[in-house]
């Protein structure tokens, strides 16, 4: 038995050895790597510098729309408030949404996965944090 496992096993190896050994190197080319186009050369003494044409500024906008990590809520206007971690249903007062979850301040939290409801109470602890941290419960 082991005499038929150490054969198989020698065979594997000569194999295998033998498949490196076969194989040939690719071709070899005398030309030099092209260089990547970089940052124009430094200017020779006595050339006349030119200065870097500036953009106009442009007005700062107020805020991301939406979340890089969350999915605005579907159908409905809505902006993103980092500070909340939520997105901010723009017709419905105090109404937010965050991951398939409706959430609704009215002196106390509820929560639904539409914004039609059926509505369940929560604590705050049932609701995003930045949302408990701005309402209390």
């Amino acid at each position: 038995m082991y005499r038929v496992a150490r054969f198989a096993l020698l065979s594997v190896v000569v194999a295998l050895s033998a498949a490196c050994a076969v194989q040939r190197p690719g071709p070899q080319s005398s030309e030099p790597i092209p260089t990547i186009p970089g940052p124009s050369p430094t200017p020779q003494p006595g050339t006349p510098r030119t200065t870097p044409q500036t953009p106009p500024s442009m007005p700062i906008p107020s805020g991301p729309k939406t979340s890089a990590h969350f999915a605005p809520p579907p159908g409905g206007n809505s902006h993103w408030d980092a500070r909340l971690g939520v997105h901010v249903l723009d017709n419905v007062p105090n109404t937010f949404y965050r991951q398939r979850t409706y959430y609704r301040w009215n002196n106390g939290w509820m929560w639904s996965t539409s914004p039609s409801g059926p509505w369940q109470e929560t604590d705050s602890s049932g609701v995003p944090p930045g949302l408990s941290k701005q309402f209390g419960n």
